[in-house]
C-alpha cells in the first residue's frame, strides 16, 4: 500500500500532515503513545522522532533510541491493543530519525491517561461519538510493511506454496506472477514488496521475527492431566512448514485402534489427522495477529488444546459457531489459503471436525471464549466403537448422513435419552426448526419419541439399540414401568444424590434391561467415591454396565462442578475423589 506521506528511498521525510506527525527527540513515551493511539484511531500512518528542528543533527539523533523498546513501549502502554513498527532511518545529511508505522485502529483506542484522542492533521483532538462510528477493520494480513522485500521470501517455502498451488492450476506460474496472482506481493514505494500474508505463508526467520514475532507456535507435551509439562517446543515458522512440524510432534505420541465392519477396517486415532490440522489451521489463519501473543498447543494424554490470541470473531460463540455465518478477520490470508486448498472456502471447516469425531464415536470440539482468547478441546478419552460399526454401515445403506443427522444420534447415544429443547441446544437450532429433521429420523427408524407437548423425549430406536449392544431403547423416566424403573427415583437437584445401596467392598452392579441414565451414573459415581474414597473409570463402568466414554463424561460432569476432585495421571490411571 503506497502512501504519498512515506519515506522516499532515498531518505527524504515526508512533511506533517494527516498521515504523518513530527515529535521531538525529547518526547516522553507517554506522549509518543498519545500521538500513535490519536493517528490509530483516524486513518493510520507515520509518526517520525526526531525530525526536524535544531535536535537533527549528527551530534545528537534518534540512533540512541532502541526499535524494540520503542515498540513495547506504546504496546503496553496502549494496553496491549496497538502494536507497531519502528526502524531508524538516515536522512541525506547523515542524522537518524525512528519512523514509527502506525496501522489504522479496528477500534477506537484510548490513550495512556484514558484519553480518546485523535490526530486531525494538526493536532490531537477528542474524539467525538459523531467521529467513533465502526470503521471496517483493517485486514492486518493485506498490510505492506515499509521495509519488506521479495529477499524476506524463502525461495524454499515459495516453491512449497507453488507445490500446493497445483491444485488450483497456479503452479505453472513463475514466482513473482504466482504470488502476484495470489495478492502476497503489491507495488509500493516503486518496488514489489509482501504483504505480511505473504511472510505468514514463505517468510525467512529473519523476517517472521522481523515483522510477526507473534506468529510463534509453542507445543507443550504433557504426560499426564496435569499443567506441568515433559517437552516444549517453539516454533516461528511459515504456516505450511508450521502444520508439518506439528503434525509430527502429535503423530509421535499418537495411537489408533483398528475397528473391523464387514471386509473393511477403520482406522480411529486417538487424534484424527484431519481434525486437529483443520482445527491449527482455523487457529492459525483466524487469530489476531495485532495481538502480541503466541497460540499455544497442549498435547494431553485424553484431549489436546489447542489456545490462539483474539477470541472467535464479531457475533460467533460457542453456542452459534455451527450455524453463523462465516466470519474472516483476515481475509487475505484466509483466502489464500483457500486457493491452495488448504482451508475450506464455504467456512465449513467446523462442520468437517464435527462430522469425523462424532463419525468415529468421540464428542464434538468443545470451545472455551475469553475477551481476548479462545481455546478448542479435542477430547479423546475412549470412543464407542459399535457407533463407528452402525454409522459406517448406516452411511452405506443411506448414501451419507448429515451433520445434523450425527448430532442426534450421537448424543442419543451417550445420554440415553434427551427432549426437544436440549437436542436444538445440540444442534444450535431453534427449537421450532427441530421437528422436521426428527420427524424424519422417526420414520427412518433411528430414533422414537414419546411423551406430549413440552414433556416429549426421545430415545435411540430399539433396532438402533441392538445395533449398538445397548439392549432395549431407554424410556423416558415418566414413561417406565414400576418394575424396571430404578429404584429410588432420583430428586430433581443440581447434582442428583439418590441413595445407592452398597455391599463393601464393592457397590452392586446397577442391573436393568434399560441402562442407568445420565443422573444415575452420576449419582453411583458420588456413592462410590463417598465410599470407597476414591473412584475410578473402570469402577463406574463395572457398576452401572456403560461404556469407558460414558463414565468418563458423567466423572467429568462431577469434576466441572466442584463434586469430585481429579487426580493421577492419563485416562486409565485417573482417579477422582470427593473434595476436602
Amino acid at each position: 500500500m503506497t502512501s504519498p506521506d512515506a519515506i522516499s528511498p532515498l531518505g527524504v521525510l515526508p512533511p506533517p500532515g494527516p498521515s504523518c506527525v513530527h515529535l521531538p527527540l525529547a518526547v516522553t513515551p507517554q506522549d509518543l503513545a498519545r500521538y500513535a493511539v490519536g493517528l490509530a484511531n483516524a486513518r493510520g500512518g507515520t509518526v517520525l522522532v526526531g525530525a526536524g528542528g535544531a535536535e537533527s543533527s549528527a551530534e545528537r539523533d534518534a540512533a540512541e533510541l532502541h526499535p524494540l523498546m520503542v515498540t513495547h513501549a506504546i504496546f503496553e502502554l496502549s494496553g496491549g491493543r496497538l502494536t507497531v513498527n519502528v526502524q531508524h532511518h538516515r536522512q541525506p545529511g547523515g542524522a537518524k530519525v525512528l519512523a514509527v508505522f502506525v496501522p489504522q485502529a479496528p477500534y477506537v483506542l484510548a490513550a495512556p491517561d484514558g484519553a480518546v484522542l485523535a490526530w486531525d492533521g494538526a493536532h490531537l483532538v477528542p474524539v467525538t461519538p459523531a467521529t467513533s462510528e465502526p470503521t471496517p477493520q483493517q485486514d492486518y494480513t493485506a498490510v505492506v510493511p515499509p521495509d519488506a522485500s521479495l529477499a524476506d521470501l524463502d525461495p524454499h517455502e515459495v516453491a512449497r506454496l507453488r507445490g500446493l498451488g497445483q491444485r488450483g492450476g497456479l503452479g505453472h506460474l513463475p514466482d513473482l506472477d504466482f504470488l502476484r496472482e495470489l495478492g502476497l506481493i503489491l507495488p509500493s514505494q516503486g518496488a514489489l514488496r509482501p504483504t505480511l500474508a505473504a511472510i505468514l505463508l514463505a517468510g525467512t526467520g529473519a523476517a517472521l521475527r522481523a515483522h510477526v514475532p507473534q506468529a510463534e507456535v509453542c507445543f507443550y507435551h504433557h504426560q499426564s492431566s496435569d499443567v506441568e509439562f515433559q517437552f516444549r517446543e517453539d516454533l516461528l515458522k511459515p504456516i505450511p512448514a508450521l502444520l508439518t512440524r506439528l503434525a509430527e510432534l502429535i503423530q509421535a505420541r499418537n495411537r489408533f485402534t483398528p475397528v473391523q465392519v464387514g471386509l473393511f477396517r477403520i482406522e480411529v486415532w486417538d487424534q484424527d489427522e484431519s481434525v486437529y490440522r483443520e482445527a491449527l489451521l482455523n487457529a492459525l489463519t483466524h487469530r489476531d495477529y495485532t495481538l502480541r501473543d503466541a497460540v499455544h498447543v497442549h498435547h494431553y494424554p485424553d484431549r489436546l488444546e489447542i489456545m490462539n490470541p483474539g477470541g472467535l470473531p464479531g457475533g460467533i460463540t460457542p453456542g452459534n459457531i455451527l450455524r453463523h455465518q462465516p466470519k474472516r478477520r483476515n481475509p487475505l490470508l484466509a483466502e489464500v489459503l483457500a486457493r491452495l486448498g488448504l482451508v475450506e472456502r464455504a467456512g465449513v471447516g467446523v462442520d468437517k471436525m464435527y462430522g469425523l469425531l462424532l463419525r468415529h464415536g468421540k464428542e464434538p470440539p468443545e470451545y472455551t471464549t475469553y475477551p481476548d482468547a479462545v481455546t478448542v478441546a479435542l477430547h479423546s478419552p475412549g470412543f464407542d466403537a459399535d457407533f463407528v460399526r452402525f454409522v459406517a454401515r448406516k452411511q452405506e445403506e443411506m448414501q451419507t448422513l448429515s451433520l445434523d443427522v450425527l448430532i442426534v444420534l450421537s448424543l442419543l447415544a451417550r445420554e440415553g435419552e434427551a427432549t426437544r429443547a436440549h437436542l436444538a441446544r445440540a444442534l444450535q437450532l431453534p427449537e421450532d426448526r427441530t421437528p422436521r429433521l426428527l420427524r424424519g429420523m422417526e420414520e427412518h427408524g433411528l430414533i422414537a419419541r414419546s411423551g406430549v407437548g413440552r414433556g416429549i423425549a426421545y430415545t435411540l430406536a430399539q433396532e438402533v439399540c441392538r445395533a449398538l449392544g445397548r439392549g432395549q431403547a431407554q424410556l423416558p423416566r415418566e414413561a417406565r414401568p414400576a418394575d424396571v424403573a430404578f429404584s429410588p427415583p432420583v430428586p430433581a437437584a443440581p447434582v442428583p444424590v439418590p441413595p445407592v445401596s452398597v455391599r463393601s467392598p464393592r457397590v452392586a452392579r446397577v442391573a436393568s434391561d434399560t441402562g442407568p441414565n445420565t443422573a444415575e451414573i452420576r449419582a453411583v459415581a458420588l456413592a462410590l467415591a463417598r465410599e470407597r474414597g476414591v473412584v475410578r473409570n473402570c469402577d463406574l463402568r463395572e457398576a452401572c454396565g456403560v461404556s469407558a466414554q460414558q463414565a468418563w463424561r458423567a466423572l467429568r460432569h462431577l469434576v466441572l462442578g466442584g463434586h469430585l476432585v481429579r487426580g493421577g495421571s492419563g485416562t486409565r490411571d485417573a482417579s477422582y475423589r470427593p473434595p476436602q
